[in-house]
């Protein structure tokens, strides 16, 4: 085994960690009689997502870069991976395996927007169709190259000279679940209980903070899994340091601002905001930059949460104001300061913000319009939304037949 194909491994297991740690997260952030209905949305993920990615997800990236195939590929090119698996260098399958832990947690992300009122088996139907029509492409187009370069059309788009950064997932992660997100939170429309900033209040901070740690600790496989030589993957590694720490500051200043107080969820939250910011940047930005985008998503990210109440539509667990503005901030702060390419520190022309505004909206508008039609189409024949009585009550018990008591 290479060096390269054992961090890759290494990096796989620390991103379906990051899994279980949103469970953490976004448990600790409901209420308690929901916190196994909100758990069960990210293991429920797991299971779905990675079944299909093995069966035909990740045949759907393999892009050929010759007409639709800058869009989709034949997703029973290689059904199973039967003729993958007898490759004798195992590399390629690792490659697999990785990109399964990304296809999970982009769908898991998802679930946070929809917290307290979405029942489990609905939400597993769109799991499996979003990730089909969505993800399976979406990342393709991101990721997929060949020989000769990028094949998909948003690896291969660009102005002038320029061509759309995104290391580890703005767009096909960030954007897309969080466009997603708000979709969703559309369909299902507002709680009955805990749609104002006084009822929202997280029931166990300690989890929180637990999964914010593993989240973090998990980011480092999912920033730094494409193995770059030592120099490149010393920067990735630096910025995934820096920059949610930044964010952490910024976040935590605003709230002291806006609150008089800085609290551990804020704090909790500025890294997770600073950790999506650097998803597509890590790789193209220096230390110093870096550490600039981790304070301005930490202090944006702090003000987008505040959108769900003027604009009135319910995204639980923020994850609109963080997940896709965040991402947004990341893949547009590129085309200002972007190594070479920047408007700041490259050539000096808006090309490269340009090439990320196009690609960052193209993807996020087909996330959102699939999403809002898939969740439509559930809700009005099977039903998405918990019975009326059963979200007030707490949703656990009905819908799973467990749950846990708070003293």
């Amino acid at each position: 085994m290479t060096d390269s194909t054992a961090w890759l491994l290494l990096s796989t297991a620390l991103v379906i960690f990051m899994t279980p740690g949103v469970a953490f997260f976004y448990g600790g952030l409901v209420k308690s009689k929901s916190v196994v209905s909100m758990m069960m949305l990210s293991f429920g993920s797991m299971g779905l997502v990675s079944v299909l990615w093995i069966l035909y997800g990740f045949n759907m990236g393999l892009l050929d870069g010759e007409g639709i195939g800058n869009f989709v590929a034949n997703p029973f090119s290689d059904f199973a991976l039967e003729d993958l698996s007898k490759v004798t260098d195992g590399s390629p399958l690792a490659g697999v395996a990785f990109g399964a832990s990304f296809a999970i947690i982009t769908v898991a992300l998802i679930s946070g927007a929809i917290a307290d009122r979405a029942r489990f088996w609905p939400w597993m139907l769109f799991a499996g169709v979003w990730a089909t029509t969505v993800y399976f492409l979406v990342q393709g187009w991101v990721w997929a190259f060949d020989d000769n370069g990028m094949t998909g059309w948003v690896g291969k788009f660009g102005f002038g000279d320029t061509a759309t950064m995104d290391w580890a997932g703005g767009t096909a992660v960030h954007i897309n679940a969080g466009a997603a997100a708000l979709a969703l939170a559309l369909v299902l429309g507002k709680r009955k209980v805990g749609f104002s900033k006084e009822e929202a209040q997280p029931h166990n901070v300690p989890l929180v903070l637990i999964g914010a740690a593993i989240l973090w600790f998990g980011w480092f496989g999912f920033n730094t899994g494409l193995n770059t030589g030592e120099a490149g993957a010393g920067l990735i590694f630096l910025n995934t340091v820096g920059a949610p720490a930044a964010a952490m500051i910024g976040w935590i200043v605003v709230e002291q601002f806006k609150e008089g107080k800085a609290t551990a969820v804020g704090a909790a939250s500025g890294a997770v905001a600073g950790l999506v910011a650097i998803t597509p940047a890590c790789a193209f930005l220096t230390p110093a930059w870096s550490l600039l985008l981790g304070l301005i998503a930490g202090a944006v990210c702090a003000f987008a949460i505040d959108l769900k109440f003027k604009l009135g539509f319910d995204d639980t667990l923020d994850v609109v104001g963080i997940h896709m503005v965040g991402g947004f901030i990341g893949c547009w702060f590129l085309g200002f300061f972007a190594t070479d390419t920047g408007l700041f520190t490259g050539g000096g022309n808006l090309d490269q913000l340009g090439t990320q505004v196009v690609t960052s909206l193209g993807v996020a508008a087909y996330s959102f319009v699939m999403a809002f039609v898939i969740g439509t189409v559930i809700e009005k024949t099977i039903g998405f939304r918990a019975k009326e009585e059963d979200e007030i009550a707490g949703i656990d018990l009905v819908l799973h037949g467990e749950g846990y008591a708070i003293d």
